[in-house]
């Protein structure tokens, strides 16, 4: 975990993570599986803000997913 009391550790933060190892694979997996989510989620409710923020959220829960394997690996 990059400790946010530090600058080393900040700057792990802000960095490019080049993808190693099994991470690519990861990063495919938990994208196809929230874009099967997203399908499911328009074709199954109404055309609304919620529905745009349902989807929104699943966009931002893969990102802190590829987030915490690239940060802490």
């Amino acid at each position: 975990m990059a400790d946010t009391t530090t600058e080393e550790g900040i700057g792990q933060l802000f960095i490019y993570h080049s993808p190693i190892g099994t991470q690519p694979d990861r990063y495919n997996w938990l994208r196809n599986s929230a874009r099967e989510l997203a399908i499911g989620i328009l074709h199954r409710c109404p055309n609304s803000r919620e529905r745009s923020l349902a989807i929104t959220k699943l966009q931002e829960a893969i990102m802190w997913a590829n987030a915490s394997i690239a940060i802490n690996e």
